[in-house]
């Protein structure tokens, strides 16, 4: 899978707000949280105190929720979709306005 730094992603690679898990699953993993936030355990706390002010921080939790519901081989619930979902809409916003830290 093609790594897509913040300066190349474009509104077009961007999951619609109805996507599937798969796609949205596909689109999360485009980005290397894990080197972007130095560790794995970097990434974990930016993902689970759902700090999401920056587009990097945005995509870390994306990530995460992606590896998280890889672990455990399963789709997200009803409530993490809902916080996934949100997370694609303010990636959309950050990107519409090259807020790309």
């Amino acid at each position: 899978m093609q790594n897509i730094s913040n300066t190349d992603l474009t509104l077009d690679l961007i999951p619609c707000m109805d996507a599937d898990w798969k796609a949205i699953s596909a689109f999360a993993v485009q980005f290397d949280g894990y080197t972007q936030c130095g560790s794995f355990e970097a990434c974990a706390e930016i993902s689970n105190a759902r700090r999401c002010n920056t587009l990097t921080e945005l995509r870390t939790c994306l990530l995460f929720e992606q590896r998280r519901w890889r672990h455990f081989d399963d789709s997200p619930d009803a409530e993490s979709m809902s916080h996934i979902r949100s997370l694609l809409e303010k990636i959309r916003a950050k990107v519409a306005a090259h807020d790309i830290d």
